[in-house]
């Protein structure tokens, strides 16, 4: 996976996603080049997506684009609306728990051209905020509602963020690794 600049200070390099996880997971399968059509989808998020890529790679036929949190709703807009990318529909949203951070993972499929992609959004544990995507893809919405129960993202400006999966009141986020589900009362 190719690096780019990180949102630290001067001079800082994030590492590629693959060694960043390998820690958090324990031993991860070798990552296997894109094929043919995903090497031609990530070349073209790179020219379409430009100064807002921190970082991208991919495996097998999966291009993977991470953005900044701030950027990913123009992001989501020029992946759905570019002609070349027509990604018209949002195939999955879903949250992963890192504990020092949380990713926030879209799975992109254009319907008409038939290739994928894969954008990610790292948010801190301690204040997981990105904006929604629900006016890009309607289909946002319950993917968005099931991160916010599930692992606490607030999904800036989406129309109803009420619980989905959890009753009202339910405490604590049973999404991510701290939740202590060893001390949890059934009711």
């Amino acid at each position: 996976m190719a690096t780019d600049r990180g949102q630290g200070g001067a001079g800082e390099v994030r590492q590629p996603q693959a060694e960043r996880a390998a820690g958090h997971g324990g031993p991860q399968a070798p990552a296997q080049p894109l094929d043919a059509m995903g090497q031609a989808t990530l070349a073209l998020l790179q020219r379409s997506l430009g100064p807002y890529v921190v970082e991208s790679g991919g495996s097998f036929d999966q291009p993977v684009v991470q953005v900044r949190p701030k950027d990913i709703v123009e992001v989501c807009r020029i992946c759905k609306e570019r002609e070349a990318l027509d990604f018209n529909l949002l195939h999955c949203l879903s949250v992963v728990d890192y504990e020092e951070h949380l990713q926030v993972v879209y799975h992109l499929y254009s319907l008409r051209l038939k290739h994928k992609a894969v954008l990610k959004v790292d948010v801190p544990s301690d204040d997981p905020t990105v904006p929604t995507v629900t006016p890009i893809w309607r289909g946002a919405d319950w993917y968005e509602r099931e991160g916010h129960d599930l692992f606490g993202v607030v999904f800036e400006g989406h129309p109803n963020l009420a619980p989905l999966l959890l009753y009202e009141g339910f405490e604590g986020y049973p999404g991510r690794k701290s939740f202590p589900f060893h001390d949890y009362q059934e009711w």
